[in-house]
């Protein structure tokens, strides 16, 4: 067995026994679900391994199955065997077929149906609608195969046919229904159905739902005890007398009290021997039965007298009138049920244009309850509006929300060189599902499957148009707009992969070279790097050489754009020729190439041509802000390594928004810098201070090549302990 197969067998085996632990031992029911389904699949993977039916590296990982075909993918990008696009029929499926009167159980029977005259008016009439969903590439194929033959493309539609047709009772090759198509600039994050499951799945505080039972039934109950024993109060003291009927009245006390300790359950301050309440009751069934109260019992009497006034009296009266006000006030779970109650008569499928009247006050008589703001940040993720507003609104919080929510957009650009509306809004909704296609674990430099590699997309290749100037210039406007979002909005994150996959369209439907690179996973690292990497570190050097940048990370950008190749060599050198395979030893590679290709910021500045409209000196303070916060989280921080890597990542964009600014602006925000770890209270922010002192020195004509713990170059991997965490 080689050192490759090895290591994936180790990781699959590590991944399957953290399922494992997660499906015995979490709290919560539906993370252990999960849990017994991930077991599930990775007992496939590793099964697959072991008797050759898969094939962990390779673009066809699936023995029988080509490359088109959508495998279902787990983390680290193992397939387990299955087709995301195969499985039983779906539900639309099963009625479809009993409408037609075929085996409903069958999706051959299906599959030859729409390949009759009735069949393929059905498509026709989808296509011309836009109602359908395409959630699996697969589900557009015969789609394209009615489109191809309206248009007289019967080659074209044999060919689809000839490819797929081995895999038509196995495969889901028809699209499910959807509703029409909408304004492809406006995106929501999750729709009006989804928030609306959200809203009633919302949990009630257990401990506000106890201090309403408190405030609402034990504390009136409380009074009641309390009022009962000073009817025997003479001269300060308790059973000085018992007047008449208070037995029979304690009686009754104790039976409600037995009534209502089996409705009412959270609460149990009144089962607390010293509580007041408890002494209270507990004397009075001693009294009762004939025995002497507790020695507590005139103590506890008095001090709740003391504290709240005699029960009747204007001051105890005003201070449970507060106290049962509040109580009644609607709790976060009911004002969650009121707004999901709001939201359900809309359509479930799609967002809506403003949330405002959903997240309006809820008055009932002449209390007006607000919304409160957990509740309302639920709502807006409903909201459809364009990325920009999203992002400005905090709806959309991260790199990673925007990198899902961005093909929609994508999607109609790309789609632009199909003059047919219905093939364009076909090709724009298999964009999208292609971009739900998990990528595999590749060896030996191996390519992803490309969208244009699956049979139907090939065989509309001819009826595309090539693209005129208003396209190219449409596609690159949305490049540089995508751009500057994720710069502005998220100054100081890594560009996740997925938004690494939009750039990498767009630049090629704009007719832009752009070497875009991707993260890489330092668990599946296989020690080397495609050519783009060297690419992309050759055009970072035309932007950087001789810059603030270089010289903070000891870069020789000249002898870099002189390299012809061994970009893999000079990352392994720059680490100081860490050897064997490690993690860590493949994060500290890794991270070096992200320092020489800057990781798509340097593409993003030129060619493409992001300006942030802030200056640069402007997200370099917020790049520094995010440094901070990540910083000072380190401290108490059980695994703090992520944590530490993701402020070098946010350090790094620092260094390299700054080394874009003249060196009037680096000077202000170096002193900025400063100033703002001056301010900061917490100690452990106060780790910058090396980094920031490192950074001086280089403004002032230094290096940091000799090992100097007072002035430090923010590296976040290390194969020992980090110097941050100590």
């Amino acid at each position: 067995m080689n050192e490759e197969v090895k290591v994936n067998s180790k990781y699959a085996s590590g991944q399957l026994a953290k399922a494992f632990v997660t499906a015995l031992a979490h709290e919560d029911s539906a993370t252990r679900r999960r849990a017994e389904q991930r077991i599930r699949r990775w007992e496939s993977v590793i099964s697959g391994m072991e008797d050759g039916s898969l094939d962990i590296g390779s673009r066809t990982p699936v023995k029988g199955l080509p490359a088109w075909v959508t495998p279902e993918v787990v983390r680290g990008g193992f397939a387990t065997g299955n087709a995301a696009a195969g499985g039983p029929l779906a539900d639309d499926e099963r009625q479809l077929a009993r409408r037609l009167g075929l085996d409903d159980r069958n999706r051959r029977e299906l599959f030859d149906h729409h390949l009759t005259d009735a069949g393929l008016r059905e498509l026709h009439s989808r296509l011309d609608s836009g109602r359908y969903d395409i959630v699996q590439p697969e589900e557009a194929a015969l789609l394209v195969v009615a489109w191809l033959l309206r248009a007289g493309d019967r080659n074209g539609a044999l060919d689809v046919l000839e490819a797929i047709g081995p895999f038509a009772g196995r495969l889901r090759f028809l699209p499910r229904p959807g509703k029409a198509p909408t304004d492809s600039s406006l995106v929501c994050r999750e729709t009006v159905g989804e928030v609306t499951e959200r809203l009633k799945a919302k949990r009630s505080n257990i401990d506000v739902a106890r201090m309403n039972e408190a405030v609402s039934v034990w504390n009136p109950f409380a009074d009641e005890l309390l009022g009962h024993w000073l009817r025997t109060v003479r001269n300060g003291r308790v059973l000085a007398e018992i007047p008449e009927g208070w037995r029979e009245d304690g009686a009754e006390l104790l039976a409600r009290y037995s009534t209502l300790a089996r409705k009412h359950e959270l609460c149990g301050k009144h089962r607390r021997p010293r509580e007041n309440i408890a002494i209270l009751r507990t004397s009075l069934e001693k009294v009762l039965a004939g025995r002497p109260p507790s020695r507590l019992l005139q103590r506890s009497v008095d001090a709740m007298v003391a504290k709240r006034g005699t029960p009747g009296s204007a001051e105890h009266a005003a201070l449970r009138e507060g106290q049962a006000a509040l109580a009644a006030r609607p709790t976060h779970h009911a004002l969650a049920q009121a707004v999901a109650a709001r939201l359900d008569d809309l359509p479930q499928d799609a967002g809506v244009p403003s949330v405002d009247a959903f997240v309006a006050p809820v008055i009932d008589g002449d209390v007006r309850t607000e919304i409160p703001e957990s509740v309302r940040r639920i709502v807006e993720n409903c909201l459809e509006a364009s990325v920009g507003t999203l992002v400005e609104r905090g709806v959309i919080p991260s790199a990673e929300v925007l990198a899902q929510l961005v093909p929609q957009l994508v999607a109609s650009t790309t789609a632009l060189s199909y003059p047919d509306p219905a093939l364009r809004g076909l090709m724009a909704a298999v964009y999208r599902a292609f971009r739900n296609r998990r990528s595999l674990l590749l060896l030996n430099l191996e390519h992803q499957v490309r969208m244009s590699e699956l049979p139907w997309v090939k065989a509309v290749g001819k009826h595309r148009r090539r693209a005129d100037r208003a396209a190219t210039q449409n596609a690159r406007a949305t490049l540089v707009q995508l751009g500057e979002l994720t710069l502005r909005g998220f100054p100081g994150s890594i560009v996740p992969n997925p938004m690494v996959a939009e750039f990498d369209a767009l630049a090629r439907r704009a007719e832009l070279r752009v070497p875009f690179v991707e993260e890489l996973a330092a668990d599946i690292f296989m020690g080397t790097f495609t050519s783009k990497f060297l690419d992309a570190a050759q055009l970072a050097g035309d932007l950087l050489e001789d810059s603030l940048y270089d010289r903070y990370y000891g870069i020789d950008y000249a002898a870099v754009l002189r390299l012809g190749k061994g970009f893999d060599r000079l990352c392994r050198q720059r680490t100081k020729d860490v050897r064997g395979w490690s993690v860590a030893a493949n994060g500290t590679v890794i991270e070096q190439a992200q320092i020489l290709t800057t990781h798509n910021l340097a593409a993003l500045v030129d060619p493409i041509g992001v300006d942030p409209a802030d200056g640069w000196d402007g997200l370099a303070r917020r790049a520094f802000g995010v440094t901070c916060r990540l910083v000072r989280r380190v401290q108490g921080n059980p695994r703090p390594l992520r944590t530490v890597k993701d402020a070098a990542y946010a350090w790094r964009q620092t260094v390299f928004f700054l080394a874009l600014c003249g060196l009037k602006e680096q000077f202000a925000v170096v002193a900025w810098m400063q100033d703002e770890l001056d301010r900061q209270p917490a100690p452990t922010v106060r780790r910058l201070d090396p980094v920031l002192a490192g950074l001086r020195h280089v403004l002032a004509g230094g290096d940091l090549d000799d090992p100097n713990p007072h002035r430090r170059r923010f590296l976040g991997w290390t194969l020992g302990k980090h110097w941050m965490t100590t």
